[in-house]
């Protein structure tokens, strides 16, 4: 078994992927369409991935079930950037909103801030910390 990519299931695709390339400047690999996008996020290799989720619903036997709304975050995204305050400085002034602040987390090893994409998925932004 190999491992290919994460892939948000997601209703607005093109609202989320120009969240994903025009707000968090990550690269595309592909847009196919209003259905399909891969991104390159570690050295050139893809490994996130955007899908329509009315088209992968009938596939599972879904396409009678609305997506959950009003729920406890279930996976989150996490993007290592160089400095977290510049990374959080440079989206505010995109217009972006945050959950938190930058905040230290020393236990965890790492400077993070936190905010949701268009359809409400958990992204992290994180630095880590320097070692002594």
């Amino acid at each position: 078994m190999k491992f290919n990519n994460v892939r948000l299931l997601v209703k607005d695709y093109r609202k989320c992927f120009n969240f994903y390339t025009q707000l968090l400047g990550l690269e595309a690999a592909w847009d196919v369409g209003d259905c399909y996008a891969s991104f390159k996020v570690a050295n050139g290799i893809e490994g996130f991935a955007l899908f329509t989720s009315d088209l992968m619903a009938p596939l599972v036997g879904n396409d009678d079930k609305a997506q959950p709304v009003g729920f406890r975050e279930k996976s989150m995204l996490s993007f290592e950037v160089e400095n977290v305050d510049e990374c959080f400085l440079d989206l505010l002034e995109k217009g972006l909103a945050f959950i938190n602040m930058p905040t230290n987390m020393p236990d965890w090893g790492m400077r993070v801030v936190h905010l949701y994409d268009p359809e409400e998925n958990l992204i992290e932004l994180f630095t880590p910390l320097a070692t002594k």
